[in-house]
């Protein structure tokens, strides 16, 4: 298990300027953006409360566990303090995890915080590897977003090793290049995973690829991603949306037709596998197309071999297919309106695309460029406040990313204020409807930690009981790990 250790600072979570406009993620984002880890433990003060809890509302929807200490430091500078505190807690975390490999990071809080570490780390009292974050002003190609310092080095030298890439090709080393031109956003492991699985399978052109995911999820950049990194040239990407193809119209449109093939057909017409030769077809929403072009379709994929309406002789094609679906294809086929060995030709590799919901860390960065987009398509130099970013991590997505982008444009284009804030969201980003997430009624005895940590133990119990008391089958609902299930479970008994 990796675990991060770090302080919250007044640059957490985001970085603002005098405004109170979002200038880019904080230090603890923006190393989680480049390192994954299976644990964060965060330090805090009685001056960092606010940060804190804004912090904690971005991560607690990642698949990062998260925990949290409240240190009794007055004075940010005082390195007793400082010292004291961290020691009170660093012994039992260490006990607790006995095979974690533990990492602290020197790039928020106060430089005596950073110096505690050092000395910590560097007097054997805790194991650890110490990593520091540069802004991105200060990133070049020798010197990455992410360090390593060696304090153990007479030496003291920064180790410059590489931040491990998050989209890993042997076959396309400039990978991340390609995903940021077909703009494919995210940082989530299960949007690294898909990233990766395309990039594995894009160079092999004979090989049928199905993507599956919700309606607004990204699946044609996805396929524009394989087009981009199969090396076909970049004109040859030819997308169609299968549900908007006339039923009696399905075969023309997909091998075409000679003069005079049909009432109508008063010239000849390539269709799109020709349109698409030495390229990629993108066949959206595949499941609508009816069971008898399914079946052409199928030989095509089998012979690569097409006979457009009314010509005498048929013609081979080299064209890749790309397909996807929002559909339960497996159910589909179980009501026959899916042939089955279809199904099975296209997901040779199989693609899967998360729900926004499933994914709320990237939400922020997701807002953060649709308002750059929506900004420059209207004219308007609108920012979103930390908090406004915050409800939209913290709103239910029906479409997904397409639903966030609309939200975001809207908010741009009906505001005439500089900073969007959440209530200037009410009218277009409904409220999560969810019994967990009522406001609490605040009161002078009102205890914020331990309410959270009561909605906590809550969404274990509940996690647990959906799963029918299996502990794995709950931290996967919880995009946790088991022992973490373990311990709140083992903390509620107690109780």
């Amino acid at each position: 298990m990796d675990i991060l250790l770090t302080f919250v600072g007044y640059r957490d979570p985001f970085v603002e300027n005098e405004e109170g406009e979002v200038v880019r993620p904080g230090p603890v984002l923006d190393l989680l953006r480049h390192r994954d880890f299976d644990q964060l433990i965060l330090f805090g003060t009685e001056g960092t409360t606010e940060q804190l809890s804004s912090l904690r509302s971005h991560l607690e929807t990642s698949t990062v566990e998260l925990e949290e200490f409240v240190l009794d430091i007055e004075d940010p500078t005082d390195y007793t303090v400082i010292l004291s505190e961290l020691r009170g807690h660093l012994q039992e975390i260490q006990e607790a995890r006995e095979e974690a490999n533990f990492y602290v990071s020197v790039a928020s809080g106060t430089p005596q915080m950073h110096a505690s570490w050092l000395m910590l780390v560097a007097g054997g009292e805790l194991p650890a590897r110490i990593l520091h974050t540069r802004p991105p002003e200060h990133v070049t190609p020798e010197k990455p977003a992410v360090a390593e310092l060696d304090v153990q080095k007479p030496e003291f030298p920064e180790i410059r090793a590489p931040v491990q890439a998050r989209y890993v090709s042997a076959t396309f080393p400039d990978i991340e290049e390609a995903v940021r031109e077909v703009g494919i956003i995210g940082d989530h492991p299960t949007i690294q995973k898909a990233v990766n699985m395309v990039a594995a399978v894009a160079p092999q052109t004979s090989v049928p690829i199905l993507i599956l995911g919700e309606t607004g999820t990204g699946k044609e950049l996805f396929a524009r991603l394989s087009h981009r990194l199969s090396g076909h040239p970049p004109d040859r990407f030819v997308p169609v949306n299968c549900a908007s193809i006339p039923e009696d119209l399905a075969e023309s449109t997909l091998f075409g037709h000679e003069k005079g093939a049909f009432t109508g057909a008063t010239e000849r017409k390539l269709g799109l596998f020709d349109r698409a030769d030495g390229g990629t077809l993108f066949l959206d929403e595949v499941g609508e197309l009816p069971m008898q072009m399914q079946s052409k379709l199928l030989r095509v994929l089998e012979n690569g071999v097409i006979t457009p309406i009314g010509a005498e002789e048929s013609h081979s094609v080299n064209t890749r297919v790309v397909a996807a679906t929002n559909r339960d294809i497996e159910h589909e086929i179980e009501a026959g309106n899916f042939r089955e060995d279809l199904y099975y030709r296209l997901n040779m590799a199989e693609v899967t695309l998360p729900p926004l919901r499933s994914r709320r860390a990237d939400i922020p960065r997701l807002a953060l460029h649709f308002l750059d987009l929506s900004n420059e398509e209207f004219g308007q130099d609108a920012r979103l406040s930390s908090r406004a970013l915050i409800r939209l991590q913290n709103t239910k997505f029906p479409g997904n990313i397409r639903d966030l982008k609309n939200i975001v444009g809207r908010a741009v284009l009906l505001t005439d204020k500089e900073v969007i804030e959440p209530e200037d969201l009410d009218d277009i980003a409904p409220k999560e409807e969810a019994e967990l997430e009522a406001s609490p009624v605040l009161h002078e005895e009102f205890d914020l930690k331990a309410y959270l940590d009561d909605i906590r133990q809550k969404l274990y119990r509940k996690a647990l009981e959906k799963a029918s008391g299996n502990k794995s089958e709950a931290a996967r609902l919880l995009a946790v790990t088991p022992p973490a299930v373990d311990r709140h479970i083992e903390r509620e008994d107690e109780d």
